[in-house]
């Protein structure tokens, strides 16, 4: 079996922390980099219940997307949740790596991962990184519809194929609008308006969108938005990640065993939806 430094090799080859945001926090957290590494689990949080997942699967190594400390601590207690995956991971001999915005931007990076899950034809980035010669690398992607779909019928997809969560899909829009281009950004996208309406797309699928933005966007351009749960737009990738790095071992001769949570943790467990036409 391949050593934890082997293989936080081969992850950061598939995304280098030099290109990560300057304010975000990845890389390697915990591990000690000559322990073994047999089993791989991918996650899109490093909350307590991913934790003991990977203990009960008997992981030598959890990969998230999310930071575990974003804005840095003071202390590891286990008095604290944060704290506590630190000692759980410690004690049972489990390291944790993170790759976050170095994976938002990647080539495939997480909006490739979105894109394929709604069956879309990757064109070009959104936000082009301008230090990729091959101009594949940046943040969000603009898209192709195979045929096109109402605005209904793509709502109704994304649905269908992304993770079901409490939330669902949220649309705004005519529903019975035409979609031929879409632009999609995994995790929070209502920062990238500028670049989706410069891109001329029919539709815009992200996550998180604030009330603002998103009425904003909608008074400036016809453009339809749907926002589904920021946990079911970045879950794709961790599928893909998992491909990564099965490419790796086998080409290595790794005989690594990658694994995929299917725990939903995003933080909203159920939904009640308002009957239209109800008086304020």
């Amino acid at each position: 079996m391949p050593r934890l430094s082997e293989v936080i090799a081969a992850l950061e080859s598939l995304w280098p922390a030099e290109r990560a945001e300057s304010w975000d926090a990845v890389g390697t957290v915990v591990g000690d980099p000559e322990q073994e590494v047999g089993r791989v689990l991918f996650a899109v949080d490093p909350v307590q219940e991913i934790v003991e997942e990977a203990v009960k699967l008997g992981a030598d190594l959890l990969v998230t997307h999310h930071p575990l400390y974003l804005r840095g601590t003071t202390t590891v207690a286990a008095s604290t949740f944060k704290g506590r995956v630190v000692h759980t991971l410690i004690k049972n001999d489990i390291a944790l790596h993170v790759a976050h915005t170095n994976a938002d931007t990647a080539d495939p990076g997480v909006s490739d991962a979105l894109a394929g899950a709604l069956g879309l034809r990757v064109v070009r980035p959104l936000v082009p990184d301008t230090t990729d010669p091959a101009g594949r690398r940046g943040l969000g992607r603009v898209c192709e519809l195979d045929h096109p779909l109402t605005v209904r019928e793509f709502a109704a997809r994304a649905a269908e194929r992304l993770p079901a969560t409490a939330q669902g899909i949220r649309v705004a829009g005519d529903p019975e609008a035409v979609v031929r281009t879409v632009a999609v950004s995994g995790g929070s996208g209502d920062s990238l308006f500028a670049y989706v309406r410069a891109a001329g797309v029919d539709a815009f699928v992200t996550a998180d969108l604030r009330h603002h933005p998103a009425s904003e966007a909608r008074a400036e351009h016809p453009l339809a938005l749907v926002d589904a749960a920021h946990w079911a737009t970045e879950r794709p990738w961790c599928e893909q990640a998992a491909a990564q790095l099965d490419a790796v071992s086998e080409r290595e001769g790794w005989g690594l065993r990658t694994h995929v949570s299917a725990t939903v943790t995003d933080p909203w467990t159920s939904h009640s939806a308002s009957p239209f036409g109800a008086p304020n």
